[in-house]
């Protein structure tokens, strides 16, 4: 069953959150806790990728608050960053955000649980990976829940919630809390392959790439049309490229191998542009050029 998780702000809880992983995903969700009063430490093995979270996180707060998205000269939660998990010891909720991987995903919660307090709510932000296949790798499989934040966190306000077979009803309290803090609104989903939005999602992004590698239209083409005759916001490949297309081909894999869904085998154009490092923005190229390039 499906229900809408009830986010209003909790302005009495204190929150200290730990995010695993400094890719795009990581520095989105860390800018939005900052922005909303939460403190977070971000930890990733790679010094030079936290330095320049730290410079992306500033841009992107300035960005936020420049667009009126996110609360402009309110108080701000402090970032510490570390290369090592032992960080997370003291933290309310810890959310990980590392790549698209299962055995990765595994292995990061199963060092977190060993540092984290009982009762510390463990959120998997995944846009594919069903949550119960992690569950194995965690002592108390009842603190583990998945989330689905879109990109950017601080302009998209639903966040997708996925509880698996195992999760517990204080866990969802938790991350229901969390939520409210940040200004989001939970949308909980049981847990399946892809869950809803990925599995509605990335097999039209497939379809839409497979229009273009046949040459019945551009990229652009594609996307005036699916936004003007059919009110899809951005386009289909707009928005692979803010995906980035090799979270997109990993997520079609994880689908294709989970569900047996042909629609899913990630097309040979979208191959091809992940070989050649076209990943989308954060490359600088993907169906699209961009000026700027995120690391």
């Amino acid at each position: 069953m499906t229900t809408v998780v009830d986010t209003a702000a909790d302005s009495g809880a204190v929150h200290r959150l730990a995010v695993l992983g400094a890719g795009v995903m990581g520095v989105g969700i860390t800018t939005l806790a900052l922005a909303r009063g939460v403190s977070v430490v971000l930890v990733d093995v790679d010094e030079a990728k936290l330095e320049d979270a730290r410079v992306r996180i500033s841009q992107e707060l300035r960005m936020a608050q420049l667009m009126g998205v996110l609360p402009a000269g309110g108080a701000s939660g402090e970032l510490a960053t570390a290369t090592s998990v032992d960080a997370v010891a003291e933290a309310t909720a810890v959310i990980e955000a590392i790549t698209e991987a299962k055995d990765l995903k595994a292995k990061v919660l199963a060092e977190v649980s060993a540092m984290v307090r009982p009762g510390t709510p463990l959120i998997s932000n995944t846009s594919s990976i069903p949550i119960d296949e992690l569950a194995d790798s965690v002592p108390r499989p009842a603190e583990l829940i998945g989330t689905h934040f879109m990109n950017p966190p601080y302009l998209i306000r639903t966040v997708e919630v996925i509880r698996g077979a195992r999760t517990g009803e204080d866990t969802l309290a938790g991350v229901q809390s969390l939520l409210g803090v940040l200004g989001r609104t939970g949308v909980v989903v049981r847990d399946a392959p892809g869950f809803v939005t990925s599995r509605v999602l990335h097999p039209m992004i497939n379809d839409a790439a497979k229009v273009v590698q046949e040459g019945t239209a551009t990229a652009e083409a594609v996307d005036a049309l699916m936004q003007d005759c059919l009110g899809h916001a951005t386009g289909p490949l707009r928005t692979a490229d803010l995906i980035g297309l090799d979270n997109l081909v990993d997520s079609l894999w994880v689908l294709h191998e989970r569900t047996g869904d042909e629609g899913c085998r990630p097309c040979d154009l979208l191959l091809e542009m992940v070989r050649a490092g076209d990943h989308g923005r954060k490359s600088g190229r993907g169906f699209y050029e961009y000026e700027e390039v995120r690391p």
